[in-house]
């Protein structure tokens, strides 16, 4: 039975809300996740190359994460068990939305993702114990491409519910947007 799904644009065009047909009965629920023949026929383009799954305890922040243009990866995140407040931070040099982000509430127990093109920043915050997030990369991981985006930095201004409390060093000495490095254009 194909599932329909529904693509609305948030704060920042590019960046989606993705909701996908839900079944329910007594059982529980079903839903595709990602159907091509679907997702094509709502205009989504993209062709995902890698999936992902992490586990994180509550409190744990996980980036703001990207990679250089030339390993650009735009990524559909989804909430398998838990939930997250999940943020995208616009770093395409003449966008009219440059350093502005955009966060969404994404939990197990609904049917939606956030589709977050090449050209931001990506990380979330675990509301929950145990949170899986799974989400479909357009590019594969590439060490020497990868960077990151200070998690707090003022001139950004994430309102995140709650400080984080468990974050990697890695995150923790992440630079601000003035010294970060990106190439992407709009």
């Amino acid at each position: 039975m194909p599932m329909p799904v529904e693509f609305t644009k948030t704060e920042i065009a590019d960046v989606l809300e993705v909701r996908t047909g839900l079944f329910e009965d007594d059982r529980g629920f079903f839903t595709e996740t990602y159907s091509l023949p679907m997702w094509k026929a709502g205009g989504f383009s993209g062709v995902f190359v890698q999936d992902n799954l992490s586990r994180s305890a509550k409190g744990t922040l996980r980036g703001m994460h990207y990679q250089l243009s030339s390993h650009g990866m735009g990524k559909l995140v989804r909430v398998v068990q838990g939930a997250v407040f999940d943020v995208a931070v616009d770093l395409r040099k003449g966008s009219p939305s440059f350093g502005k982000w955009v966060g969404r509430t994404l939990t197990g127990d609904d049917s939606m993702s956030l589709w977050i093109p090449e050209g931001f920043a990506h990380g979330f915050v675990a509301l929950e114990e145990d949170t899986l997030v799974w989400y479909k990369c357009t590019g594969a991981h590439a060490p020497d491409a990868e960077r990151s985006l200070h998690y707090a930095d003022p001139k950004v201004a994430i309102d995140w519910p709650h400080e984080p409390s468990i974050i990697s060093q890695k995150d923790a000495d992440a630079p601000m947007l003035a010294d970060a490095e990106y190439d992407f254009v709009y």
